[in-house]
């Protein structure tokens, strides 16, 4: 790996960092607290030419790779941002990649263009309330009819639905019990949000306020032929397309939330003076500011290889589940020590760490869990006796 610094990456933070610096703390707390979604930042980040980065220049993309959209990512995380300004963008920047891969050219034509001009909002429908992770187990359903499918079942955990247009959606296009394996019969729909057919529901959570998640009730939508996505049958194909970049991007988000919370975190401990002098110059805090400084710096260089992998298209399975895993473990335990460090007004909302806290804790849970990460590692890395 090449570690001298590249010029279009500078250029790439810099002009996210002048997005960003428009939008402070502040402005992401209100979002927060009115749980409000973040239009003024969204069409900011579309006028400033970022949706669509990953989307070939064919259909009006930027033609660039995983690096590049995890660098926008992380300095939007580290400005204050944290994932609510992540989770706003993050479809708009990567989160077409089962369509670019493997959808036919009529539906790339008719809706990739209109990514990055922002636009075109959608979800992600896969999680079920019986299933999570699970997902060969879903049971949401399309039976064909003529001129395409009715889908009927439930969703769980489906973020941006208020706002959005079509959803990806998984279901089940042949019962799991007639196929010879259980990733058979699973089939992609690039599906409208009919809401007369599709109920909607908050969901009340703990942080990221600024972007819905929601329990979706499915009735007879129908979903037309030429929006299937991929094969029918072949879904779990389909909806693995992009996962090892997905976790790269996500953890450079989370270590994005571990910049901002160590930088406040730093900034208090020089000058909060207790005592006669700044508590940064006591070891019992300072050595805590360090180490996390140390686990950021450590999860970058496992981070920044998986990124590379994954760009040079090279199996990197491991690789982006380390990422993940330690960049989770980072962030969290840099906005645990931020707090720590501001004492009594970390628990307030004045200083913002307690936002930085929220949000970091939902990243061991979320793309995938710690402890899902953990059994990849225990089975494919070292091959021991699958545990689920």
């Amino acid at each position: 790996m090449d570690y001298t610094t590249d010029p279009v990456h500078e250029d790439i933070r810099k002009a996210v960092r002048s997005i960003c610096e428009k939008f402070p703390d502040e402005y992401w707390a209100e979002r927060d607290e009115k749980h409000e979604f973040p239009w003024d930042f969204y069409n900011a980040v579309a006028e400033g030419g970022w949706l669509g980065l990953t989307i070939p220049e064919e259909y009006g993309g930027g033609g660039l790779g995983v690096t590049e959209a995890a660098i926008v990512e992380r300095e939007i995380a580290a400005s204050g941002a944290g994932m609510g300004g992540c989770s706003s963008v993050h479809i708009g920047i990567f989160g077409f990649e089962s369509i670019v891969h493997h959808a036919s050219e009529d539906l790339k034509k008719r809706f990739l263009p209109r990514v990055p001009q922002g636009d075109l909002q959608i979800s992600f429908a896969v999680t079920e309330p019986d299933s999570g992770t699970d997902t060969t187990n879903l049971r949401t359903f399309a039976r064909k009819v003529d001129g395409g499918w009715l889908v009927s079942g439930k969703k769980v955990w489906i973020s941006n639905a208020n706002q959005a247009e079509r959803m990806i959606l998984l279901a089940r296009t042949t019962p799991k019990e007639d196929c010879v394996k259980k990733t058979d019969g699973l089939t992609v729909f690039f599906a409208e949000m009919d809401r007369s057919k599709v109920t909607i529901r908050r969901i009340p959570k703990m942080g990221r306020n600024s972007v819905d998640s929601n329990e979706l009730f499915i009735d007879d939508l129908f979903v037309a032929d030429e929006d299937v996505v991929g094969e029918v049958g072949k879904g779990f194909k389909v909806i693995l397309t992009g996962l090892n970049a997905e976790r790269v991007i996500a953890a450079n988000a989370m270590l994005g939330i571990g910049e901002a919370a160590l930088r406040r975190g730093a900034r208090y401990a020089k000058e909060r003076v207790v005592f006669g002098r700044p508590i940064g110059q006591n070891q019992g805090l300072s050595f805590q500011l360090a180490e996390a400084k140390i686990r950021i710096e450590a999860a970058d260089a496992v981070l920044q290889k998986a990124a590379w992998m994954v760009d040079q298209q090279l199996p990197c399975g491991a690789e982006a589940n380390y990422a993940k895993w330690l960049c989770a473990e980072a962030g969290y335990y840099s906005a645990d020590v931020a707090l720590q460090v501001h004492g009594g007004m970390g628990y307030s909302k004045e200083y913002h760490v307690e936002r930085y806290f929220r949000e970091a804790r939902l990243m061991r849970i979320a793309p995938i869990s710690q402890e899902m990460v953990l059994n990849y590692v225990a089975e494919h890395v070292l091959g021991l006796p699958r545990s689920y």
